[in-house]
This record gives structure tokens, sequence and C-alpha cells, in this order.
């Protein structure tokens, strides 16, 4: 599909996205559509908000949406899908999707959703992600200990027993996070999902075609236990780990002695590291192994911002088909705060070396997957599961918590 010339824009006036970007990232999506601009003529107007999630149903509703609307998760862009507010893609958009994306079938599924009329279409593409699946560690404690980073989750667990017979301490885990209190342990159990059982039954977990209880995710919730629930693995003790601050948790890499080795969290997390701290320096990561025992590939789970036609045009399908391209991707490459699963971009462009070191994750993936959580009901994703996670590292059965949960699911329906 060839960019559109500047008829379009001269006689309908300024093509307009809605988004959830303020500050730094607004300025760098800005960067962006100004290149759009600049390749096709169309004039674009771009309005960010921290209230996207209301005023975008308001809007959607009255008929007056934006041309395009940028969603913070694939949920709510398949509930406007469901109800009729969005246009399908080109057509050629998902083969362009599977041929350029690492993983791209992965987000082939992540942007197709069910239309009004219940037949699926391509509806979002992907266009800024961001990547969970990451353990943080200082290379000096690293360094002095002999320790190597581990390829594979067997590996990972050696490791872990090797510093425990060492006299050190392999984790600092802190699930508090004030309402929010619980979330940490979510993202580990959706990485253990993915690295015990097949994409396809991740999917019917979150969707809860699959329910809670099904032996497959009492045993991932096992598997998050197996590193929070054991005294000698956790700083402070399994004890401390729902009372710590997930902000103030990966501290204790920096601590003189360390307080451990090693902190499981997202990209973001270097934000909260101490002032001063100079990733790749002070703090590196790796990405949070598979079982080489499993054969289940390279999972990554991660999030990402989902870009739709939420008011059809010809400049709306010609805004698609721009951040396809290498140079929509490289400019935010070069403003910082992104990542891409577009294989034809020239790397060296990222702002700095950890964060391209961050893309080669994503790179890697041989499947991706969304937070399981955001795709959830709230009431479970943002409410019961993170309450579940917190009673099951105080000590419950997780079969018990993995019922609690799911009935509160039922009682959503």
């Amino acid at each position: 599909m060839a960019l559109g010339t500047t008829a379009f824009a001269d006689s309908h006036g300024p093509l307009t996205v809605f988004g959830t970007w303020l500050g730094p990232d607004q300025e760098a999506v800005e960067a962006v559509l100004a290149g759009f601009t600049a390749a096709t003529g169309h004039e674009v107007s771009y309005v960010g908000s921290d209230s996207f999630e209301q005023q975008i149903r308001i809007d959607a509703e009255a008929g007056s949406a934006p041309n395009i609307a940028v969603f913070p998760q694939p949920g709510l862009a398949a509930d406007f899908a469901s109800g009729g507010f969005l246009t399908p893609l080109a057509d050629g958009t998902s083969d362009w999707i599977r041929e350029n994306y690492a993983a791209g079938q992965s987000w082939v599924d992540l942007g197709t959703y069910a239309g009004k009329d219940g037949a699926d279409s391509l509806y979002g593409f992907f266009f800024k992600a961001d990547v969970k699946s990451l353990v943080w560690y200082s290379p000096e404690n690293f360094e002095d200990s002999d320790y190597d980073i581990p390829e594979t989750m067997e590996e990972l667990k050696a490791l872990t027993d090797q510093i425990v017979a060492d006299g050190g301490t392999p984790w600092c885990i802190g699930l508090g996070s004030g309402a929010a209190t619980g979330w940490p342990a979510t993202d580990w159990v959706e990485d253990m999902m993915l690295r015990t059982q097949a994409p396809d039954v991740y999917d019917r977990w979150v969707s809860n075609e699959m329910p809670f209880t099904d032996p497959a995710v009492v045993a991932a919730i096992e598997e998050f236990g197996a590193f929070a629930r054991v005294d000698d693995y956790v700083a402070g003790g399994a004890g401390a780990v729902a009372t710590t601050d997930f902000r103030d948790s990966p501290k204790g890499l920096f601590s003189s002695p360390a307080q451990c080795y090693m902190h499981k969290q997202a990209s973001f997390i270097p934000a909260f590291f101490p002032e001063g701290t100079v990733v790749g320096e002070d703090a590196d990561f790796f990405y949070f192994p598979a079982y080489a025992s499993k054969d289940l590939g390279s999972p990554v789970l991660g999030a990402g911002t989902v870009w739709t036609i939420t008011n059809d045009s010809e400049a709306a399908h010609d805004l698609i088909t721009y951040i396809q391209t290498t140079e929509a991707n490289e400019i935010w490459m070069a403003k910082g705060g992104f990542l891409t699963p577009h294989k034809g971009v020239d790397t060296s462009k990222f702002v700095d070396a950890a964060t391209k070191k961050m893309n080669d994750v994503l790179l890697a993936a041989t499947t991706f997957r969304f937070d399981g959580s955001d795709l959830m009901p709230g009431g479970v994703g943002a409410g019961s599961f993170w309450t579940g996670m917190v009673d099951y590292t105080g000590g419950k059965d997780a079969a018990e918590v993995a019922q609690a949960i799911q009935d509160s699911w039922d009682a959503l329906k």
C-alpha cells in the first residue's frame, strides 16, 4: 500500500491521533508524526491524556472519535472492535507483520479481534513495546563471585542454590505497591506459564477458557513460589516479600554487602535504582530464561501500544503504513523509551547500548505474549489475582488461592 498524497490532507483537515502519552513520550510520538507529515503531506494533530480509557469511550459513543486511537492494552481495543467502533486494517497488513516482526504471528494474534458481526479481523497494529522477562543484577557482584549468566531455567535454579551455598541471598522480591500490592507476582506467574506451557494454553488461561484452577496454572503459581516462598532465597526471608515495596526491592542489589544478587522486573525498573546508577556498568540484565527441557523456544512477556483506526480515512491507513517503516521506528528509537519487534531496524540507532540489548531480547523472542493480568477483567487482573498472590506468598495453598481467583471471575460473568 502506497502512502497517500497531500490531496486528502488539504481537503479533509488534519488527521487526529489520541493516546496516553504525555511529557517526553508525547514529544517522541510527535516527532514520529512529523516524519509522517514530511513523507506524505498529511497534517496530524496529537492529543495525549491520562484519562484516555474513559475519554475514548465517550468520544466513540458520541460519534466524535479521533482517526487513530492508540490503546495501552489490547483488551480495550477488542471491546471497541466488538462494539463496531474500529475499522479493519488494510489487506496484507497481517502478512507484513508475520514477515517483519520477531514472533510475528504473536503480534498478529494480539491485534486480531472479533468485530460487531463476530468475524475476526486485524484491527490493531503494535508500535512501541515493553519487555518484562528480565532479570537485573550487579555485574561487579557476579564477577566477584565468579557467577555466569544463566542461559536456561535449569541453570538459573542451579545458580540460585549456588548463591545460597556460598552464603549469599539470591533474590530481592517485593510485591508492595499501595492499592496495587501483588502485581509483581502476577508477572512472575505469567512468565512461568510461558515457560511451562505452550502459548495456546496461556491464551486459554488469560481468556478463562481454561480456569484458574487448572493444574497448569496452579503449577505456574508454585513455580513462582519455588523462588519467593523459600526463606534462604529471598532478602528478608519469604515473609518480607509481600510487605517490601517493589520500588525499594531492587536496591538490595547495590547495598554493601549486597542483600541479593538478582531481581526480576520489567524494563522500567532502573527508574528506581539508586541515583547515579549506570545501566550496563553498575547494573545490567539478562533474559529470564526458558527451560531447556521443555522445548518451548524463547517466550517473552511484555506489553505495548496498539494503534487502531477509530474514524476511517485514507490518511489513517497511510499512518498505519508509515509506522511500519524503519524510519518511523528509528525516529523514536533515537529519542529513548522505545522498543520494537521490527527485524529491519538499524539497532545502532537506539539511544544507548542498554536499550539495544533489551531490544535484542524482543528480537530473539519466538513467542510474545501480553501481560496476562492486563487482559483479564479488572476485578481479576487488577483485583483478585493481585490479592491472591499476596495470600499465596503469605503461606496459603496455591490451589486454594487459584480457586478464590476463579470464584471472583465467575462472579463477574
